[in-house]
């Protein structure tokens, strides 16, 4: 049910407040100052919430009821060699705003999956060849219009209403490669985005590239218009170093991506975002936790990690002594930050962070002092580098809900806010890959892929055995659990095929229902598309 204009007001009013007395939790504040128009049922961006805490307090979804879960329906993504679906959902009203990895935008029924409109990316970006552009971000809704990134690197406005474009830009038309993975964060007239690219790959398979020159960078662009209105390059511009053992001319530094979400702290006027490796030199931002100045993208404080200087000629035992000089130095990790949460403990608004490593940190967010770090993986390097913390975790305010990847297995941690002490942690069932629809696929690993996400009284998560589990935010105990990989018949009368449960976003819980796309790295070799999954209360 919309909420009344008069009432939404007051508690915009009671939030600004609350904000200036530094009374209200921080996912109160957020779920105030983020509506935009939507209402507390609605999940309108990435994180759920400009603080990213990717909580949903007003569904009827509840320990004593989850069991009754069921699939509503479904909606066939196609299945294109080199691309996953990954493009979290938006929820906002009575309908849902997905990207396809087939260059097309659509928006959906959120009630029966049924297409509303579809856009058509090629009518900005042209022919895309043999393998389309996947759209990989999580749309943002705001003020009537949608807005979300691809993999050409463009950013997108359009009316939420009648797909119609508002406009588009390419973020960076500097850098080789550029691309969208993070999801843009929209307040108070700006959209803010990172941008990423694929440059880390290209040495590999030709080594007379001159490696590397692309900057990693976060715009904040005008929501009505498109213009920038500033840049934050996270890496110095690259400058020739020298020769690569090809003859190939040497660049540096380069790289760190942010393929993160940004969230927002409005109280403080700031900006938070996670970084990724360089990928040539070690001058910059890398492997970093950035707190920038929301108006002028200036950095208010900075923490990095580690140095990390990485590109994938460093997993080549062949390559790997010449092309990938920071290994022996022990340098080459590609331990990149996830995507940030806040929230309020012991009287201070905090930051909490991941990274692939599988460290979880705090800093107070204010001043960027480091208040404690809980270490989750044994070893940081288990799978490259792939075994941590990936795209975030979730806060309901009690606990830290945090999700470790190919950890051999993945866990899912309950951690203390204010001390990060360990309450519970769940490690991945045993025979997720022995039952169900993964049962001697080659292809199954134990994993926890997805982005966290927590209702009050539970945690959901995906994983790469495909199936998606509920656990008790109190005990860690699997409440429920649903097993994707089977065929499915789409609504758009495609039929499907489920796998592993979504990297890059997670599942979205909105208006009563549940939404989580199945068809993630590691894939079982299906020939059927993959699905967009709806869930409700049998019932209901």
């Amino acid at each position: 049910m919309l909420v009344r204009k008069k009432s939404w007001l007051a508690l915009v009013l009671v939030g600004l407040g609350a904000i200036l007395l530094g009374t209200l939790p921080m996912t109160s504040q957020a779920a105030v100052l983020h509506r935009n128009g939507a209402t507390t049922a609605d999940w309108a961006s990435w994180q759920g919430e400009l603080s990213g805490d990717r909580f949903a307090p007003g569904t009827p979804v509840t320990p004593q009821n989850v069991s009754h879960l069921s699939e509503s329906w479904a909606f066939t993504l196609p299945r294109i060699t080199g691309t996953n679906p990954s493009s979290q959902p938006a929820v906002v009203g009575n309908t849902l705003y997905v990207g396809s990895n087939d260059a097309k935008f659509f928006a959906l029924d959120a009630t029966t999956g049924a297409t509303v409109w579809s856009f058509d990316l090629t009518s900005v970006v042209g022919p895309v060849g043999s393998t389309p552009d996947p759209v990989r971000d999580g749309a943002a809704v705001s003020n009537g219009v949608v807005y979300f990134g691809d993999t050409r690197g463009y950013l997108y406005a359009l009316n939420a209403r009648t797909g119609a474009l508002r406009w588009a830009i390419r973020v960076d038309p500097a850098n080789p490669d550029v691309q969208e993975t993070g999801s843009p964060t929209v307040y108070n007239g700006l959209v803010y985005i990172g941008t990423s690219n694929d440059e880390n790959n290209f040495q590999e398979t030709n080594l007379n590239y001159p490696c590397c020159t692309a900057r990693g960078q976060v715009v904040a662009v005008s929501a009505a218009t498109g213009a920038v209105a500033w840049r934050h390059y996270t890496v110095p511009a690259a400058q020739a170093t020298g020769t690569w053992p090809s003859g190939a001319t040497q660049y540096g530094p380069s790289g760190v991506s942010v393929w993160t979400t940004p969230v927002i702290n409005p109280a403080a006027g700031l900006l938070y975002v996670g970084t990724g490796n360089n990928y040539t030199g070690s001058a910059g931002q890398a492997d970093s936790v950035l707190a920038l100045s929301l108006r002028t993208g200036k950095t208010a404080w900075s923490y990095q990690a580690q140095p990390d200087t990485y590109t994938t000629t460093c997993d080549d035992p062949a390559l790997a002594p010449t092309y990938c000089p920071a290994q022996a130095a022990g340098n080459a990790h590609d331990w990149d930050m996830s995507s940030g949460n806040l929230y309020q403990a012991g009287g201070r608004t905090i930051l909490g962070m991941g990274d692939k490593a599988g460290a979880y940190r705090a800093f107070d967010a204010v001043t960027g002092k480091l208040l404690w770090t809980q270490h989750l993986v044994a070893n940081p390097s288990t799978e490259g580098g792939d075994g941590g913390i990936v795209w975030g975790g979730s806060t309901d305010g009690h606990r830290i809900y945090v999700a470790t990847w190919f950890a051999n297995p993945g866990v899912m941690y309950a951690l203390n806010p204010a001390t990060g002490a360990i309450e519970w942690q769940t490690p991945t069932p045993a025979d997720g890959c022995t039952t169900g629809g993964a049962a001697g696929n080659p292809s199954c690993q134990l994993a926890f892929t997805p982005a966290v996400t927590s209702v009050p009284g539970l945690v959901f998560e995906g994983n790469a055995d495909g199936k998606l589990y509920a656990f008790s935010s109190s005990t860690g105990q699997i409440a429920w659990q649903y097993d994707t990989v089977r065929e499915f018949q789409g609504v758009n009368g495609v039929p499907g095929f489920g796998e592993s449960l979504s990297g890059i976003g997670g599942v979205v819980v909105a208006n009563g229902m549940l939404y989580v796309e199945s068809g993630y790295y590691p894939l079982f070799a299906s020939t059927e598309g993959t699905v967009l999954l709806a869930f409700k209360l049998s019932g209901s």
